[in-house]
């Protein structure tokens, strides 16, 4: 981007002026121009190079207007400079004020479109400045534009949104340019350069000309240019062939040469003229450089006369021709295999790859491998596989043809499988190594796989024989030798096979080899036991009697298995194996087996080894069985290994079952002493005190409490030895801190409840505690307990009231408990203790009992508050005697609770008696509700928050103006708000006055003055008013304004929006005072259209509608306005000062598209002559659907159609006035619409709308709709009808169309007509009729001459023998003779001779015999002349015969001594030629002369025919 420009526009001096600003980005400078449009466009100048920078332009000013178009920048190198144009641009006197508004240039074309602001566009050649066209293609102005590259064209967008498109039509500019502008030298110009036809015969009369000068280059030069190609044709290469070459300068036909390739490419038959004297001459090097510049056209004829010097240019130019068959055989004669497939996928040909690929491996087998590869890699396939495969078989090139499958088979097809077996066949019957790699890599699968199978067993791979079989008998023989398969492999084909096939391979595996195949039989059976099922295993491995198999097969699965059957065997197979450690850790560690059974299994083994017993009892909970066992075979050793080693924690269960058998007990105790081990000695307890034996351990017992030990167990047995023996138990159930009190407590209960009370208080033991003093009468026990104790959940379940011991408990708490106790705490814990428990009588006795009587806790506050509390609840009559004798309380709180409780003269006396009188009034006011009372104790005490308080209550009750005297009485404004409020409601605006006076004094709040200015207006005090809001303040003005407009005060508002000027407001108030005038004054001032609505409507109610216009004219320039002004006039019938507001409206500035249309509507209403004049004006600033509704509503079908016509809704518009026609019709608008419109049956409609109002006007209407009438349908309507006489001119004028109904109706009207020239006029101009229905109609009519066309008719449709007939029977006797000799058919002819002669018509006969001569056989002639004895009329033909034949006699008797001529000469030629023929190919087929008359001549014999030799043979010519 080398150049910029920036355009704008202004208004000056009542016109448009551009300004633009040209800016070099290389030089960065830019320079002012006046101008409106312009465009940059490259442009190449005839006889330069390289385009120019055109830069063009277009202004108008006060002179005129001027179009300028300059070359910018410094021209390129070799190119001479643009010589600058300077044109007038001419605007017609209609458009005074138009101005260029877009400029686009077609570089294609080099031509300027230009566009101005009033739709005309202008079209100017850039070399020449020439104005070549100007029309008006918009009435809007076109905002937009930009080049249209489809066209090369321009594209515009008008204000309407249309979108318009603008090109020139290349067929017809240039003779619009030699015809319309007489410039046939541009028009020249213009062809050239676009290559357009039109100027042609200019170019080849201008060519003969210098031609015939003899100015041979310049007539080259004019050729080349010629558009369309039309002079460069073979007979101009051959004129110039033809031409003398002049001494010292190039031929004329090598000028014409040197000319087209500067200037152009040449076509096919310059570039065969050119290249043969190149290539005579050996200069190949300069059909390649022109082949590369792309100077020649290629085609197969120069790509054959190129081939016989340079095969390599042969195959450019055939590539460039498009021509696949040769590119392939040069491709292939020169080696270039590889790019035979990349080019015949490009070109979408296919040759023959079989035959290429054959010819490929006799040369070189490499290439033919990676030719077939690349014949594979599409999908489908180029050549067949199969195919390809047999070429590569047939030289047995198994590793080329493998690698060569491999990858064609890639994608695993199914109608593959065939090709697959092959290929695993081939390698298995020559490398199984391979084969047995291509299995590996699992790539197939569609091949035959029994068949394999059979072969990889042969080629000893078992491995792959095994993965193809799938009959359990070949499975069975080939599995067996395991030495020649890897067991990994074979483990994972198990898992393969279904479960019986498994079993059975196993079963022959063991049964081949039991030593050799025991191993992987236990691996197979290890991995799928799962599915082949454990048992049928087991079965299997001990129908061998293998426990070894078994044993480890198992020891494989045992660690995983959840089966009991398979740990049981497993301990069994251990066990006859002598793996007796495995046998420890499965009965240590599984969880599976059956313990039960495991342990009789190895009672009966008998092992010397019992530990694997002593684990299984031991886990399993079998120790008596196991100690019994073991004491009855003396095997007392494993009993002391069992408890010290295995498992010290069941000695318990061994003691117990020694102790069952009754051994000693010495044996036992040194058992229990020598046992360090961790085990319960609540379980030893427990098993010798079962058996009454627990004396037994107490020397152990002792022993452990001197050693230190703390266990509770140890303890607990001591106690309970020491209990049972009457030992000081009290005592050591006091001191001792480790025995479990529950235990023993609940041991002693039944030997002695006091022990149990003491083990159960010293362990905490409560609610044991209290249901042993319930069940033996301890209540005083239990009572000292709870009071020390303190704890409230222990309380609240000795004081439920469901506990039958409750009382009793009671009476020992306040008789005996609480008396003894001092501590405060005990005390206050049993108070809540009764509280919580809902015992208020026993409560106030207790409490009465501590503080009424003189004790310790006589003045206590809380106890006092709880006392009088528990009377407010339970006793209230005792309430009023406490508050009088008791001074330690807490007066508020128990005062609150006495008002929750109803005691509100108790409450009174309390808060009187602690002088808080404030609560005290309340309580006379809340409760009380005495409010006389009230202001006498108010009036007693004088306190200002006792009046507050009463004004409240006051206020409350509704007495406002006592309520006002009381907060005076107080000086408190605190409660202005509710004051006001009440004052409101009760509209006492004279106390407020008082009031807020006081508390402005107090207060300087915001609402007291406000509230003070309202109470000011409310009573009439504008004086007070005006003085107040004249003087500073801080009330709201504007509110108060507000309701007193509200409330109907306007004379207070008035002052009051007057001092906050809110003339709005002012104005509405003004409007009620019925101050018009001051009222839109006002208005003005607001500048509100909600102001002017209200003083508008105002003034309309009052019938001032001067004023009233004045406000509208302000209201109706709002468009969302307008509506509720004109409903309101309208409602109220002012309908003429409504239209004439809206006329004067129509002039200011702000006038809108809703005014307009509203007008209109109006009009339509109440006015309508004056409805077209305003639609005349304004349609376009007026919304022509709304306005439409109007005029049709009022029945206005003028003003209707004028609007539909505007609107563009033609359908409308013609529906329209064919309705109305005797007051909208219009005939020139009516033709001018209809051809808008879009819905193509109003055409029809109108059509018979005419037919019935404007019969005569009817061809007129179809001439206008003709280009887009269906003739068809318009024709048979007015057949239909009976009417298509009266569109005869109109039919006539379509039937170029060659329409099958209009020819037919045209016809019959001929007929109708009797008009015979018309109709065979008719007949031979238009052929799309039914020729023969016609032919049959008119073969019968009374004229002649109609039933000549019937005949002709006949002859036209190859009834030649209809046609004759009727020619005969109206003695037509030429017409019948020339249809005969048409016909071609003998024996019409020789019928119609008869019939000459059966009528005597010999001069017709003699006529025939020249008309029909090839017709006529000669010897029927001469036959029928000797009968009818008419000789002398036949001589003449039979002459003419004779003279034939002895012409023909004559030819083949020259020809006969031509070919003997020939045949002497070829059998004189030597045997070997010359030039022998290829094997591949024979001689020139023999084509034989063409004989006399064109009979063809007869072939030489066989025997004849030379034989050439061969390498020493004979090759026989076909």
């Amino acid at each position: 981007m080398k150049w910029l420009l920036l355009v704008g526009i202004s208004a000056q001096q009542q016109r448009v002026v551009g300004a633009m600003q040209l800016y070099s980005v290389d030089r960065n400078v830019s320079q002012p121009i006046e101008g409106h449009a312009a465009a940059f466009v490259p442009f190449t100048v005839e006889g330069n190079k390289n385009p120019s920078n055109i830069f063009a332009f277009s202004v108008r000013n006060q002179t005129g207007g001027k179009l300028h178009i300059i070359e910018v920048g410094a021209p390129a190198e070799g190119n001479s400079n643009f010589t600058k144009k300077t044109v007038d641009v001419f605007f017609p006197a209609e458009a005074p004020n138009d101005f260029p508004v877009a400029m686009q240039a077609s570089k294609e074309h080099g031509l300027l479109y230009m566009i101005t602001k009033y739709g005309y566009i202008h079209l100017y050649d850039i070399e020449s400045g020439t104005c070549i066209y100007m029309n008006r293609i918009s009435g809007d102005t076109i905002f937009v534009t930009a080049p249209h590259e489809a066209s090369n064209g321009i594209v515009g967008v008008n204000r309407k949104g249309q979108v318009l498109s603008v090109s020139i039509d290349e067929d017809n500019i240039v003779s619009y340019i030699t015809n319309q502008l007489k410039n046939p030298e541009l028009a020249l110009k213009i062809s050239v350069r676009c290559n357009l036809a039109g100027a042609e015969e200019l170019f080849v009369r201008r060519f003969n000309m210098l031609f015939g000068q003899g100015q041979y280059s310049e007539a080259a030069k004019v050729a080349a240019s010629a558009p369309k190609g039309i002079l460069r044709t073979p007979q101009t290469i051959q004129r110039f062939q033809q031409c003398p070459s002049q001494p010292g300068q190039a031929s004329p036909l090598l000028q014409y040469f040197s000319i087209l390739l500067e200037t152009s490419q040449l076509n096919k038959a310059e570039s065969l003229e050119l290249a043969r004297p190149v290539l005579q001459q050996g200069r190949n090097q300069l059909l390649e450089k022109w082949l590369v510049e792309g100077k020649l056209e290629c085609s197969e004829e120069l790509g054959d006369l190129i081939k016989a010097h340079d095969s390599t240019l042969a195959l450019s130019v055939y590539l460039r021709a498009n021509i696949p068959q040769k590119v392939i055989i040069c491709f292939a004669e020169t080696n270039q295999f590889q790019k035979i497939v990349l080019y015949a996928k490009k070109v979408n040909y296919t040759p023959d790859y079989i035959f290429l690929l054959r010819n490929v491996m006799r040369g070189n087998v490499e290439n033919g491998a990676s030719f077939a590869g690349m014949l594979v890699q599409d999908d489908p396939p180029l050549a067949d596989i199969e195919s390809i495969t047999n070429v590569f078989m047939e030289q047995n090139l198994i590793p080329q043809c493998t690698s060569f499958l491999l990858d064609a088979l890639k994608h695993n097809k199914p109608e593959e499988g065939h090709l697959q077996t092959r290929l695993l066949e081939m390698n298995l019957m020559s490398a199984p190594q391979v084969a047995d790699a291509i299995l590996g890599n699992q790539m197939f699968t569609h091949y035959d796989r029994a068949h394999i199978a059979q072969l990889c067993e042969q080629a000893q791979l078992l491995q792959r024989a095994l993965e193809h079989y799938t009959d359990i008998f070949d499975i069975k023989r080939a599995i067996v030798h395991t030495h020649l398969l890897k067991p990994e492999w074979l483990v994972e084909y198990f898992g393969s096979l279904s479960v019986d096939d498994s079993l059975e391979c196993l079963k022959a595996m063991l049964t081949a080899n039991l030593r050799q195949n025991l191993q992987i039989c236990v691996q197979v059976a290890g991995k799928y036991h799962e599915q082949l099922g454990t048992t049928k295993l087991i079965e299997l491995f001990e129908s061998f009697k293998s426990f070894e198999g078994l044993f480890y097969f198992l020891g494989s699965i045992v660690n995983f298995s959840q089966e009991a059957e398979v740990h049981f065997r497993y301990i069994q197979a251990a066990c006859k194996t002598g793996q007796i450690k495995e046998v420890e850790r499965i009965c240590r560690e599984s969880s599976c087996y059956d313990p039960e059974r495991v342990k009789n299994f190895l009672k009966e083994a008998k092992l010397a080894d019992q530990l694997p017993l002593i684990i299984v009892c031991d886990r399993f909970n079998f120790v008596h069985d196991l100690v019994m066992y073991l004491y009855k075979n003396n095997l007392q050793k494993y009993i002391e290994i069992y408890v010290q080693k295995v498992n010290p924690s069941r000695l318990p269960a061994v003691v117990g079952g020694l102790l069952d058998v009754d051994c000693a007990e010495d044996i036992v105790k040194n058992l229990i002493l020598t046992v360090r081990g961790q085990f319960s000695t609540d379980e030893l307890v427990e098993e010798v005190e079962k058996r009454n034996r627990l004396k037994l351990l107490m020397p152990w017992l002792e022993g452990r409490v001197h050693e230190g030990v703390n266990e509770p167990a140890t303890h607990n047995a001591l106690a309970k030895i020491y209990i049972d023996s009457n030992n000081n138990p009290e005592r050591f159930l006091r001191e001792n801190q480790f025995y479990d009190s529950e235990v023993i407590g609940k041991y002693c209960e039944k030997r002695d409840p006091h022990l149990a009370c003491v083990s159960y208080e010293r362990g905490g033991c409560d609610m044991e505690l209290i249901r042993v003093c319930n069940a033996n009468s301890l209540f005083k026990y239990a009572a000292r307990h709870l009071v020390r104790k303190r704890d409230q959940a222990l309380w609240e379940h000795v004081l439920n009231p469901e506990n039958t011991f409750r009382r009793p408990l009671i009476d020992q708490v306040v008789q005996t408990a609480l008396s003894e106790t001092q501590d405060a705490d005990d005390v206050s814990t049993t108070v809540r203790a009764f509280m919580a428990a809902d015992l208020p009588n026993e409560l106030i006795e207790l409490l009465e009992k501590i503080v009424l009587e003189n004790s310790v806790f006589s003045d206590h506050r809380n106890l006092q508050n709880l006392l009088i509390l528990t009377a407010v609840k339970a006793d209230p009559t005792r309430v009023m005697e406490y508050i009088t004798r008791l001074d330690n309380y807490d007066a508020p709180d128990i005062a609150n609770i006495a008002i929750t409780n109803q005691l509100f003269e108790e409450a009174f006396a309390i808060f009187k008696k602690f002088d808080v009188n404030t609560s005290a009034v309340q309580v006379l006011i809340e409760h009380v509700k005495n409010l006389d009372r009230a202001y006498e104790f108010a009036e007693r005490c004088n306190d200002p928050t006792v009046w507050s308080e009463l004004a409240r209550a006051q206020l409350s009750s509704g007495a406002v103006k006592e309520a006002i005297d009381s907060y005076i009485k107080a000086d408190d404004p605190s409660a202005y708000l509710d004051v006001i409020e009440a004052a409101r409601a009760n509209d006492g605006y004279e106390d407020m006055v008082r009031y807020l006076q006081m508390a402005r004094k107090k207060a300087r709040e915001a609402i007291i003055e406000t509230e003070l200015v309202f109470a000011y207006a409310k009573v009439n005090r504008l004086a007070d008013l005006e003085e107040f809001i004249s003087s500073p303040n801080i009330a709201q003005i504007q509110q108060v304004g507000d309701r007193c407009y509200d409330e109907g005060l306007y004379e207070p508002a008035r002052i009051l929006y007057n001092n906050v000027s809110n003339y709005a407001r002012l104005a509405s108030t003004l409007v009620h005072l019925e101050e018009y005038q001051a009222a839109v004054d006002g208005a003005r001032k607001a500048n509100s259209t909600k102001t002017w609505k209200e003083v508008c409507f105002a003034c309309v109610e009052a019938g001032e509608f001067r004023m009233a216009q004045m406000c509208g004219l302000h209201i109706v320039v709002h468009a969302d306005e307008l509506e509720e002004l004109i409903n309101f006039y309208q409602s109220r019938g002012f309908f003429q000062e409504l239209i004439q507001l809206l006329e004067a409206a129509l002039g200011l500035e702000r006038a809108h598209m809703g005014m307009f249309t509203e007008l209109a509507i109006l009009y339509s209403k109440y006015n309508t002559p004056k409805m077209r004049e305003h639609l005349e004006l304004f349609w376009s600033r007026v919304n022509i659907p709304k306005v439409l509704r109007a005029a049709e509503q009022a029945h206005l079908w003028p003003e209707l159609v004028f609007l539909y016509d505007k609107y563009e809704e033609y359908d409308n518009a013609i529906q329209t006035m064919m309705a109305h026609p005797t007051q909208c019709w219009k005939e020139a608008m009516f033709k001018d619409i209809i051809t808008k419109v879009a819905n193509i049956e109003l055409y029809y409609k109108a059509l018979s709308h005419y037919l019935e109002y404007k019969p005569m006007l009817l061809n007129d209407l179809l001439l206008v709709l003709t280009p887009r009438l269906d003739h068809t349908r318009a024709v048979g309507y007015f057949q239909k009808v009976g009417q298509l006489s009266l569109v005869l001119p109109y039919v006539k004028s379509v039937q170029s169309h060659n329409n099958k109904v209009i020819n037919e109706s045209l016809n019959n009207s001929y007929i109708e007509n009797e008009d015979y020239d018309s109709l065979r006029e008719s007949i031979d101009s238009f052929n799309n009729f039914d020729n023969i229905a016609l032919a049959q109609r008119l073969e019968k009519h009374e004229l002649i001459e109609f039933r000549r066309i019937a005949a002709y008719l006949f002859k036209m449709n190859n009834r030649w023998k209809q046609a004759v007939e009727l020619c005969k029977k109206d003695h037509l006797y030429k017409d019948a003779m020339e249809y005969a000799a048409e016909s071609r058919n003998t024996e019409i002819s020789e019928d119609l001779m008869s019939w000459f002669l059966d009528n005597e018509n010999y001069e017709s006969f003699a006529a025939g015999t020249f008309v029909m001569y090839d017709m006529l056989r000669p010897d029927v002639i001469l036959e029928l002349g000797w009968r009818h004895n008419i000789m002398d009329f036949a001589m003449p033909y039979l002459i003419q015969c004779v003279r034939e034949y002895t012409l023909k006699v004559d030819k083949l008797e020259v020809s006969d001594e031509t070919r003997t001529k020939e045949a002497e000469t070829n059998n004189q030629q030597p045997l070997v030629l010359g030039e022998q023929l290829m094997i591949t190919s024979g001689p020139a087929p023999y084509s034989p002369m063409p004989g006399m008359y064109g009979m063809p001549q007869q072939p030489m014999p066989q025997q004849q025919m030379p034989q050439q030799l061969y390498n020493g043979g004979y090759v026989g010519t076909m």
